[in-house]
């Protein structure tokens, strides 16, 4: 009998930690999982001496964080700068068994950080930042102060009587000398993960295909398999794809080789493919390496579809430098495009582009990412809320936020314009103190800002709410059930093995509250409402018509969770090959918009509603389930629904309290939703127009305006309603009810087989009368 053999179990020191990545905390922060300070006997507010590459040390204090890794630690961008690691790095952390309070601490702003700015630096950084809190200090160190409107970097130059310690009220702290030059290797500019947001799964991804293969390159030889030669980076302008390129390069410590597209292209023969294999031979000389191109696709276009010989060349040379990189693992080839279909399909195969990575636009919480990330270095009031702010973003990419919080800054800075001296070169830190961002400068910001990723297309976030459309509540409940459960019980539609609705079709007398209905369901899912005019997609040229309708899809699919409204669906969506359509435009437009309907994605959260008062002309093969999941249709209000509706419009007008609304509701029999909207309209015209006569006559008597009437009474009303008018007859609403026997002729003979299929005992009481049903 063989002895089972022993599994090796391999030991390490249990002080020895990996860095991990974290948003922007205090510099003074080391986080680490309750497990581990209880093994290294370390109480949460201990001082924790952290050693990472050349023996440098910093101090930190330690504070419990249950969602990070046992053997991992995570430190802030400036203590890892001050110690030499990046993400990844090993660090050794220990008790500080000798801190004790520092008596002297010499500390001098960084040079670099503080050119054009003048003034009292203790009083305007250092005193708020050593306030609050006890915070050590290690000589060497570096620390960022970012209470105010331009953050400073300070340098400790020494401490005493140990070379690390904690600053209390005793402390001495003196900054009298010259300010410090910058070492290069202490510059906080270079980007690293923490400075991306919105991204961190991604990040995961690629610092698996890239980093580790850069890194530790022998562990890939040892399993037997062979890493990633390249990765593409695709998805809409501004969301960060060059930014996440950079930044891996920063942390792996790699030579970062940089190509854009158009540059090495030329038109003298053999030159762009020179400049390719230039490229390639410079990384592959000062590897590990990452070489970037970014708008690939202006160098290797797909060579059936392009009839220059320089792409084509171009892109031969292209796949032959990928399948010739010796030096394998330790130089990566990064891409970035945001039109990656129009790529050569011989680019997107493993052993050259390995995988491909969507940088998308960003959700809400990756929104309040990224706004924390660009407002980190603003002075920002109480009333500003991040949160709110991402609510209102939607569509909104990495660059749109940046200039957003740019655009915040400058309307801070047009207020305060009068206090600046633009004779001086110089800036007391006094005046950067009374900057403030507030809420209103963001709002300001917001109406000067635009989503790029839906550039050229009417996008809103509504603001209209259910309790604001009058009746219609059992339509109301349809739609929540049908648009608000999937987006917020996604996971029991999991479970139950259930697809959400893509698509639902208004149909109905015009006025009466359709497009009033899509934007309440925008509103109330917090979605992107995208309005089409279906006419705005049709045009005269060949093959246009069908790239609008795709583009508006594809636009929608990016800014998720997204309702696309098509306004007069009858306009692109009517019959093919009907006696109206005469161009065959139409029918191409119709094939297209079933297929881009057929192509939404599920998990995308794009969600398609039609409207249209002439619902017989739409082609058959869009109203079946699974495009259209839901006809419904707005009829005219009753008499309650047009009490609600009255109610709704003349919620924030001054209506006389002997105006009888009951009664008013009870007189407009037949009138729709905006033909309620008129009369109430007229009402207020009249009242105004009573005002401001009863001012023109007060003035010629007294020279006084006093007492004059300010309310809606029965008098405007009964002057409304000798202009009122109904604007739907009853040849219309018989239309509408031939369209719904049309559309579903079987609905009486489905009573009859569910009954007979339950075997019900009311089926023999009723047979008679449901029999007389079916032949009616």
């Amino acid at each position: 009998m063989t002895e089972k053999e022993t599994p090796v179990v391999l030991k390490q020191a249990p002080n020895k930690l990996f860095v991990d990545d974290v948003v922007e905390e205090d510099n003074s922060i080391a986080l680490m999982h309750p497990n581990k300070l209880s093994e290294l006997k370390i109480f949460i507010g201990d001082i924790v001496l952290v050693r990472g590459r050349l023996r440098k040390i910093t101090c930190c204090i330690a504070k419990a964080d249950e969602t990070i890794d046992e053997n991992k630690i995570r430190l802030s961008k400036v203590a890892r700068m001050n110690v030499r690691v990046k993400s990844s790095d090993i660090v050794y952390v220990n008790v500080a068994a000798e801190a004790s309070f520092i008596k002297v601490a010499h500390i001098l702003p960084i040079a670099e950080t503080i050119e054009g700015v003048t003034g009292d630096f203790f009083d305007i950084y250092l005193k708020p930042y050593f306030k609050d809190s006890f915070r050590p200090l290690h000589e060497g160190d570096i620390f960022v102060v970012r209470n105010n409107f331009h953050p400073v970097e300070f340098k400790v130059v020494s401490v005493s009587p140990n070379p690390y310690g904690i600053v209390n009220r005793d402390t001495l702290i003196k900054t009298n000398g010259d300010p410090v030059p910058q070492n290069s290797e202490e510059s906080l500019d270079e980007l690293c993960y923490s400075d991306i947001g919105s991204c961190k799964k991604q990040i995961n991804q690629i610092r698996e295909m890239i980093e580790l293969p850069l890194r530790h390159p022998k562990v890939f030889k040892t399993l037997g398999v062979k890493p990633s030669k390249g990765l593409l980076l695709y998805g809409p302008p501004g969301t960060g794809k060059t930014m996440l390129a950079r930044a891996v390069a920063n942390e792996t410590g790699a030579y970062f080789f940089l190509i854009n597209g158009p540059e090495v292209m030329s038109k003298m023969s053999g030159e762009t493919e020179s400049n390719l294999r230039r490229a390639f031979e410079e990384a592959e000389k000062n590897a590990p390496a990452i070489i970037f191109i970014d708008e690939i696709d202006s160098i290797a276009p797909k060579r059936d579809k392009t009839n220059g010989d320089v792409e084509k060349r171009a892109v031969s040379q292209l796949l032959t430098l990928m399948d010739g990189l010796k030096t394998r693992g330790h130089v990566v080839v990064l891409a970035a495009t945001n039109r990656p279909n129009a790529i050569e399909p011989a680019l997107r195969r493993f052993g050259r582009f390995d995988r491909e990575i969507e940088i998308g636009v960003p959700d809400e919480s990756g929104r309040f990412d990224i706004l924390k990330i660009h407002t980190r270095n603003m002075k920002l009031a109480e009333d500003v809320k991040l949160e709110a702010i991402a609510e209102k973003t939607h569509g909104y990419v990495g660059a749109d936020l940046a200039q957003l919080c740019s655009e915040a800054a400058l309307c801070c800075v047009r207020e305060m314009i009068s206090v600046i001296d633009f004779e001086s070169d110089e800036i007391d830190t006094m005046i950067l103190d009374t900057f403030n961002v507030n809420m209103d400068h963001f709002n300001q910001a917001l109406s000067l800002t635009h989503p790029s990723s839906l550039r050229e297309t009417i996008v809103e976030v509504p603001k209209v709410k259910w309790y604001e459309i009058g009746g219609l509540e059992s339509i109301k409940q349809t739609l929540h059930e049908m648009i608000l459960h999937p987006m917020t019980y996604s996971k029991k539609f999991e479970d139950f093995g259930l697809s959400p609705s893509r698509g639902v079709l208004f149909y109905g007398p015009p006025g009466c509250g359709k497009t009033l209905l899509a934007r309440a369901v925008a509103s109330e899912c917090s979605a992107n409402f995208i309005t089409i005019k279906g006419p705005e997609l049709l045009s005269s040229w060949f093959g246009e018509s069908e790239a609008n309708v795709r583009e508006i899809f594809d636009k929608a699919r990016s800014a998720t969770p997204c309702v696309l409204f098509f306004d007069e669906l009858d306009s692109i969506g009517i019959q093919r090959a009907s006696s109206a359509n005469r161009t065959g435009v139409e029918d191409r437009v119709m094939n297209q918009l079933l297929t881009e309907i057929d192509g939404i994605a599920v998990k995308k959260n794009v969600f398609f509603i039609g409207a249209t008062n002439r619902p017989e002309l739409l082609d058959e093969a869009l109203l079946r389930p699974g495009r259209l999941d839901q006809i419904i249709y707005i009829p005219l209000p009753d008499l309650k629904s047009r009490l609600s509706i009255l109610k709704a419009l003349t919620h924030k007008m001054p209506i006389a309290e002997d105006v009888p609304l009951d009664f008013i509701a009870l007189q407009t029999e037949g009138f729709s939703g905006a033909d309620l909207a008129e009369l109430i309209q007229l009402a207020a015209k009249s009242a105004i127009k009573e005002n401001i006569e009863e001012e023109r006559m007060c003035l010629e008597a007294n020279g006084v305006v006093e007492n004059t009437r300010n309310q809606i009474t029965k008098k405007d009303f009964e002057i409304a309603f000798s202009q009122a008018r109904c604007s739907v007859n009853s040849a219309d609403l018989a239309k509408y009810e031939n369209f719904a026997k049309k559309f579903d002729p079987g609905y009486k003979k489905r009573i009859l087989s569910y009954l007979l299929f339950l075997n019900s005992p009311s089926y023999t009481k009723d047979k008679e009368y449901i029999q007389q049903v079916v032949v009616e």
